[in-house]
């Protein structure tokens, strides 16, 4: 098991299901669209994101990404942290057929997959033994960086960002601002240059 700092908001229960069997922490659901007219729960989540933080984690379809965006309107921003599972084809075991789109959920995710993702998104993870990851120290990714590399601004931009995106296992929806933020969290400026180097200029 693992300990999360923040307070989780996932979808779904078979979500939740997935995620308390690796994780130590307060799992949330939406409860799907619910959300929206939940006020009850919304006053909850932005009362536990001032105390702990919050951390969204919805499937990367148009759907999830909706519930995400409403999340983000209506709770602080500077008590949430978000986290990305990448585009993977398939269906989950329980359903008879493949979503709208195709693409797994948060409840499909190999839980390998899933422990990454919540690094990556730059929680209060512990391990069993009670050690922290390290927080990351050098300088941001900027706007200037995203178009002196092409991901922003350029004729090409919006193809090359959906193949940075890909190599890096991340939704294609995201855009170049939310990129932004996912980047710095994620990796930071020197790994994100290594990244770009690779990618484009080797």
């Amino acid at each position: 098991m693992i300990r999360i700092k923040e307070a989780i908001i996932v979808e779904g229960k078979y979500d939740k299901i997935k995620l308390s069997s690796f994780v130590e922490g307060l799992i949330l659901t939406t409860e799907g669209f619910q959300i929206f007219k939940d006020r009850e729960k919304m006053e909850l989540l932005r009362s536990l994101a001032k105390k702990r933080g919050l951390l969204i984690l919805t499937d990367s379809d148009g759907a999830g990404f909706l519930i995400r965006h409403h999340l983000t309107g209506s709770i602080d921003n500077r008590f949430i942290k978000h986290c990305y599972i990448p585009d993977v084809l398939g269906k989950e075991r329980r359903k008879e057929k493949p979503s709208a789109e195709g693409k797994l959920g948060v409840e499909g995710m190999d839980v390998e997959i899933l422990v990454q993702a919540l690094r990556n998104a730059g929680v209060a993870v512990e391990a069993e033994d009670g050690t922290a990851q390290p927080e990351k120290s050098d300088r941001p990714v900027t706007k200037l960086d995203f178009f002196e590399d092409g991901l922003s601004g350029r004729p090409d931009s919006a193809a090359r960002r959906k193949k940075y995106l890909a190599a890096q296992g991340l939704p294609e929806r995201l855009s170049a601002n939310a990129l932004l933020d996912v980047v710095n969290a994620m990796f930071g400026y020197e790994e994100y240059k290594r990244q770009v180097e690779t990618l484009f200029f080797k």
